[in-house]
């Protein structure tokens, strides 16, 4: 899987919560949760998403500034050769959508 590297944060340790953009959406790199599916991922990476796009999937927010989400895991070796994963970290693949809407227009 191609990986463009969009950015990083939220961790004192190398490796930690990034966003990167794939050839089917986005990767996010996060904090394992008690599901294979969910990571968990700071507020702070949604800034560093492509222009009028957003994640395709259900963000959670949790109250500690992070937010969990769901997504397909990552689990081939290739792609996971490719990230710098702290112990406590996993991957999942989410969808990229396009934003085309952009508010009302006025009415006169």
């Amino acid at each position: 899987m191609g990986l463009r590297f969009l950015g990083k944060g939220g961790s004192e340790v190398t490796g930690c919560p990034s966003l990167y953009s794939t050839d089917d959406g986005y990767l996010a790199q996060g904090w394992i949760t008690d599901r294979p599916e969910t990571v968990e991922i700071p507020h702070l990476l949604l800034g560093f998403l492509e222009p009028d796009t957003f994640i395709g999937t259900t963000l959670t927010d949790t109250g500690r500034g992070t937010f969990t989400l769901t997504g397909q895991p990552v689990t081939d070796t290739e792609t996971l050769g490719q990230l710098d994963l702290a112990d406590n970290e996993t991957a999942i693949v989410v969808p990229m959508s396009r934003r085309t809407f952009y508010g009302a227009v006025p009415s006169k």
